[in-house]
């Protein structure tokens, strides 16, 4: 059930739901009854999926009585869906890419470090289904994009300038790195074949917004996800000022009000 709605078996959610709740199922031929309820689009490029597959982990732990701890539950929720590894966490996570063949040290890991006056807003460009889901647009871009071939090398110095920016509470950094690490990501995959664009006639138009803004004095920049939506980042300092340009743009604090 997603959302009050009853999936057909062959729904490609409910068959990913049901693949990995088979990897705990140990031969037990049982039918478990799973209800879940989105508060975002579900399958829109705002990590529907992660949350949900997170959330998922957390059930089975509990039904089955693994009693995994949350690194673990974290490796596993990883099959699910790669970004339901830092769903787990509150705050800052980062996802350590792991070295181990079976990916089991591939999890997430919680940083010390509180930010209370980040907000970010959610720019909701389009709640539809995207036409291509994030797992297959990866494939595809990996497999016939070579702007590709540059990618790690850039997530690593991003990842280094994303430590020095939370440590310090530099804003200008974080918002600098996350904006060009976002618009990176979505070129690698433009330059895949078919090209793969999610962007949006309003995504740009967004963007360009928020660009004067930046230029006008207002400090703000956006990341996107594989999907038409932006998510702003700012300061607390500038909320009525972001939300005067964005009235309908959802605002949340992640480290609390």
């Amino acid at each position: 059930m997603l959302n009050d709605e009853l999936l057909a078996a062959d729904n490609s959610f409910a068959v990913k739901v049901i693949a990995f709740i088979d990897m705990f199922r140990r031969g037990a031929d049982h039918r478990v009854r799973v209800e879940t309820v989105n508060n975002i689009p579900t399958a829109a490029g705002l990590a529907s999926s992660a949350s949900g597959f997170a959330a998922l982990m957390q059930a089975v732990n509990e039904f089955y009585r693994l009693e995994l701890d949350l690194s673990l539950q974290s490796a596993f929720a990883r099959m699910g869906s790669g970004s339901a590894s830092r769903s787990l966490f509150n705050g800052f996570v980062e996802w350590n890419m792991g070295q181990r063949e079976d990916g089991m040290d591939s999890v997430a890991t919680s940083l010390a470090t509180a930010w209370p006056d980040l907000r970010i807003g959610l720019i909701k460009v389009s709640t539809a289904q995207k036409p291509v889901d994030s797992r297959s647009g990866m494939n595809r871009t990996v497999a016939t994009a070579h702007l590709y071939q540059s990618w790690p090398m850039q997530a690593a110095a991003d990842l280094s300038q994303l430590h020095a920016a939370i440590e310090s509470h530099d804003f200008e950094l974080l918002g600098q790195t996350a904006e060009q690490n976002a618009l990176s990501m979505h070129a690698t995959m433009i330059a895949s074949w078919p090209p793969l664009l999610y962007w949006q006639a309003d995504s740009v138009t967004a963007m360009h917004k928020i660009w004067q803004l930046r230029a006008e004095g207002l400090s703000l920049y956006f990341t996107m996800d594989a999907g038409p939506n932006l998510k702003v980042l700012f300061s607390a300092a500038d909320e009525a000022a972001v939300c005067g340009q964005f009235p309908d743009m959802q605002v949340i604090a992640p480290f609390g009000s």
